[in-house]
């Protein structure tokens, strides 16, 4: 937060071509202090998010951002009790930054925004790691409320009907498959079945339920909602061509379509995202931009497929020895990081081929833990500052877990992080990209991002 209130003071604003709303209504000198000290988390996209928490979905491009986040902000900015009088953006700009989460991530800046990754990111990891729990009906709702922050959220299901799969066939092969039992697997298959559609239909339920409502309001008989929309919000709309709500004119091509999906159109019409269709000449700057991500995804399903070609060619749906001994390997390369590595996988291939590729690190920084726990499977394994502190020679395969806390005042920290940060010169080339790549994709999208530059 300081150094983007810092860069924000020291770089002139670039004058993007990117949605921006004028700032209506009075606005006092506790107003110029809040945009000064927290307007650099205003940009890009988070223009949309408090103008959605502002007025709602006003306009009909704002539909591509889900209303989970912008909901949440204003109940916030509505709720909490502010000591001076504020400007309702204003008011807005305080409120995210209780989704403040991460610290150091290439996506950093997107968490720290008013941007719906921190949200999406707690829910989402949240449901997993109750799953991993075995609360099912826990991790589902959170998984739901993930669907309402993020589109992406409905890959989620996957989770669950992978763990209800797992569970069932490891099930199958421990007892005998006799006759007299079918009976009892039919009802553990209708139990599961059902069970699996009404999860996976409240997954889907908040996308569905947002997507009524955008057809209701723009699709439905105009309300002369225009009369009060402030004109110089009407005049940006003619000017941009914007369609706004309950203002006449032709129903947007999208309401005559069989399953009208308002997100679908917005993405193809408005941002022209789709299958290769970033695949230009101008674009290689920002699939260079995409380069260290792409590669860590690709090198995390490559180093996991090659040491476990069995268990992925089975989906993971075989007992194995291990887990036949009660041992079940840990650590990235076992058997229960196959369904990550499956979503992740799927998320970068998407990314790459369908969307605005410069997206790729923060879509998929929210969405996989993936994109830590490689790094860090790779630290761990291939970093002999990592391995001991207790010899001159460290032992491979041995990784440092922590300090004692006697060892407080001898000069090296705790923290893994820091002491490779201390010993830059002694790190393998290795390391250093790693955490090259983190801190400085941190440090850049602060710069860029909160001055309207390219980094979105």
């Amino acid at each position: 937060v300081l150094f983007q209130a810092v860069f924000n003071l020291l770089i002139p604003d670039h004058a993007a071509d990117a949605f921006s709303p004028p700032r209506l209504g009075p606005r006092g000198r506790w107003d110029a202090l809040v945009e000064r000290l927290l307007g650099g988390l205003g940009r890009w996209d988070a223009e949309h998010f408090l103008f959605i928490a502002e007025r709602g979905y006003l306009l009909e491009h704002n539909c591509a951002f889900l209303p989970l986040f912008p909901l949440l902000l204003r109940a916030l900015a509505s709720l909490l009790p502010w000591p001076v009088e504020l400007h309702p953006r204003s008011r807005l700009l305080l409120a995210f930054l209780a989704s403040l989460l991460f610290s150091v991530s290439p996506a950093g800046v997107f968490m720290a925004a008013a941007y719906s990754e921190s949200m999406f990111a707690f829910l989402a990891f949240g449901a997993m790691w109750q799953l991993e729990q075995g609360q099912s009906w826990l991790g589902g709702l959170l998984f739901s409320l993930a669907s309402g922050a993020r589109a992406n959220g409905l890959l989620n299901a996957g989770f669950f009907l992978y763990s209800r799969g797992k569970r069932f066939a490891l099930q199958l092969q421990v007892g005998s498959a006799s006759r007299r039992k079918l009976p009892l697997v039919w009802k553990q298959v209708l139990s599961l079945a059902s069970s699996a559609a009404l999860m996976c239909a409240g997954i889907f339920l908040p996308f569905a339920l947002f997507q009524y409502y955008a057809y209701v309001r723009f699709c439905g008989p105009g309300t002369g909602l225009g009369e009060a929309i402030p004109e110089p919000l009407l005049q940006l709309a003619r000017d941009k061509g914007y369609r706004v709500a309950g203002v006449g004119g032709d129903k947007p091509p999208w309401c005559s379509q069989r399953f009208p999906v308002v997100y679908s159109y917005i993405q193809d019409t408005y941002w022209n995202v789709g299958f290769l269709r970033y695949f230009e000449l101008r674009q290689i700057p920002n699939f260079l931009l995409a380069l260290p991500v792409t590669l860590l995804g690709s090198w995390a399903a490559w180093t996991y497929v090659s040491t476990n070609p069995r268990h992925c060619l089975t989906l993971g749906l075989e007992r194995s020895k291990s887990e036949e001994r009660g041992k079940a390997r840990d650590g990235f390369c076992g058997p229960a990081a196959f369904v990550y590595v499956v979503h992740a996988t799927a998320l970068l291939v998407f990314g790459f081929f369908c969307m605005h590729v410069q997206v790729l690190t923060r879509f998929l920084g929210c969405s996989s833990p993936i994109l830590y726990w490689f790094p860090a499977h790779l630290l761990q394994e291939r970093e002999p500052l990592l391995w001991s502190t207790r010899t001159d020679n460290p032992t491979p395969g041995k990784p440092l877990l922590g300090k004692s806390p006697s060892s407080c005042g001898e000069g090296t920290s705790d923290n893994p992080i820091v002491r490779l940060l201390l010993n830059w010169r002694l790190m393998t080339p290795l390391s250093r990209s790693i955490l090259g790549f983190f801190l400085g994709y941190w440090l850049l999208g602060l710069i860029l991002h909160c001055n309207f530059l390219p980094w979105t």
